[in-house]
């Protein structure tokens, strides 16, 4: 379990989840402060964006504890609060083609009802200037934008209610590397600027050395090493040697 001095905002206590006979998560036991950017790392099918999903109550632990700011994560009042309090960047941007720039930024603004469209539009071409989008693009669409800008687009629309936590899932999936170091800049920013925690999964080491804190592997179902991310490279657990360093030989089996 990752350590902080401060209390954690979320914690999976020996968390459970299979579908059917294929057992994913099998006692994951993690927390993340605030403050506190946390990677999870892992092959394909290992279970990180399960966890996400058990921690965001989109799917239900079928055992274990999820506890979010001190009290446990079970029932939709508390799931409704977790949500409330968090942002999500999800794996590809996950915008809506249909709608203008700033409407997908303001989404949640818009479709609660809190605010007018003028102060939601208003808000989200501020929220644009912070991931480096100038006002002219809030009424252009998805479509017209390139794949790094969407993706400053998707960290807008997670950070415009300045939650206390955020979730990142593959946030440089489809970018060239240049790009994807400075999405990860700005992840970087803003996570500091709001205090917020942050827990993200990734398979581009680039990114894990550059935005964590705390780097957490997992393999069948549980973690396995979790320490600070400058010890990736003498961790002394030759699972982490293997994965850091892409090797076909090692315990760890290539998925064909």
């Amino acid at each position: 379990m990752t350590q902080s001095a401060n209390n954690p905002i979320l914690e999976l206590r020996d968390v459970v989840k299979s579908f059917g006979s294929k057992h994913i998560l099998q006692g994951l036991n993690l927390s993340v402060s605030r403050g506190e950017s946390l990677v999870i790392i892992g092959g394909s099918g290992t279970g990180k964006s399960v966890s996400l999903k058990c921690a965001l109550g989109l799917l239900k632990h079928d055992a274990g504890e999820i506890v979010f700011d001190g009290k446990p994560v079970k029932d939709q009042k508390s799931v409704e609060d977790v949500r409330e309090r968090t942002g999500m960047l999800f794996q590809g941007g996950a915008l809506f083609d249909s709608l203008k720039i700033w409407e997908n930024v303001a989404f949640t603004k818009i479709n609660t009802g809190k605010v007018s469209r003028k102060i939601a539009k208003q808000e989200a071409i501020e929220t644009l200037a912070k991931v480096r989008l100038g006002a002219s693009v809030a009424d252009q669409y998805p479509s017209e934008l390139s794949g790094g800008m969407q993706k400053r687009v998707a960290l807008a629309r997670a950070i415009i209610d300045k939650p206390e936590m955020i979730f990142f899932d593959e946030p440089t999936t489809g970018l060239d590397p240049i790009t994807a170091d400075a999405v990860n800049d700005l992840i970087v920013e803003q996570v500091k600027a709001l205090g917020a925690a942050a827990v993200t999964i990734t398979h581009d080491m680039a990114s894990v050395r550059k935005i964590a804190d705390t780097v957490a592997m997992l393999y069948e179902g549980k973690i396995i090493w979790c320490g600070p991310v400058d010890r990736l490279d003498d961790s002394g657990n030759e699972y982490i040697d293997q994965f850091v360093h892409g090797r076909a030989q090692g315990p760890i089996q290539p998925a064909m």
